[in-house]
């Protein structure tokens, strides 16, 4: 009697200690993780999930967010190469149409950029809320750096207009100070052959707007 009741006491551990090792996987894989490691910036656990080819590395928060794009906004470098590496969606977008390689580009993550464009093939056919690429806010925030990636790329076109009508190089005249930093993004997009006859839907061009701001060396660039 006694040896029954001591195997029906194993049995029973047997079965709960496996419900609570089946739990614990289940936890181990619980969709949400794979963000919260990339909000910690723990590279450690991500590198962890991402050993799981079960795991969905394009899960998303409540904005649509990415754990790429998540990594991208914080500029977690290592997190972000480790997310790129294991095929994480460059393209993705969130509910503001932000994706990681978009914002990579206009927001100057350059490391981060740089490495996407040697690792993945960018869409550019996926543009942001405004109808642009990531070639156009880079010039208009000055991200000089971003500039000459995204043109020695060379698969982004140059001459892309959104829904206002600018290109980079409208955009990085009409709405800059003119400052030094902004006309050597202008002749690095000049370097490139951009269109400097593009007129946007007022009818303007980079050089109709140095002209209006009075920015004399953009106008000699522009004229030259």
């Amino acid at each position: 009697m006694k040896l029954f009741k001591g195997l029906m006491i194993s049995f029973f551990l047997f079965i709960i200690t496996g419900c609570n090792n089946e739990e614990e996987l289940e936890m181990g894989n619980q969709a949400g993780k794979l963000i919260q490691a990339v909000e910690a910036n723990n590279l450690e656990e991500v590198q962890d999930i991402l050993k799981d080819p079960s795991y969905s590395i394009n899960e998303m928060n409540e904005k649509d967010e990415s754990p790429l794009l998540i990594a991208t906004h914080k500029n977690y470098i290592e997190i972000a190469k480790a997310l790129i590496d294991a095929g994480a969606d460059v393209n993705q977008q969130d509910n503001i149409q932000d994706s990681p390689y978009l914002y990579a580009g206009a927001q100057g993550k350059t490391e981060i950029l740089a490495y996407m464009l040697e690792n993945t093939i960018p869409d550019h056919g996926v543009y942001n809320r405004y109808g642009g690429n990531a070639l156009i806010p880079a010039a208009e925030k000055g991200h000089i750096d971003n500039v000459k990636l995204l043109l020695a790329d060379g698969k982004m076109d140059i001459d892309h207009q959104n829904n206002f009508g600018y290109t980079a190089l409208i955009e990085a005249v009409a709405l800059t100070d003119g400052s030094k930093l902004y006309q050597q993004i202008v002749q690095e997009l000049l370097a490139y052959n951009a269109n400097k006859e593009l007129r946007d839907n007022n009818g303007m061009t980079a050089l109709d707007y140095a002209k209006e701001r009075g920015y004399t060396e953009m106008i000699e660039q522009l004229e030259s």
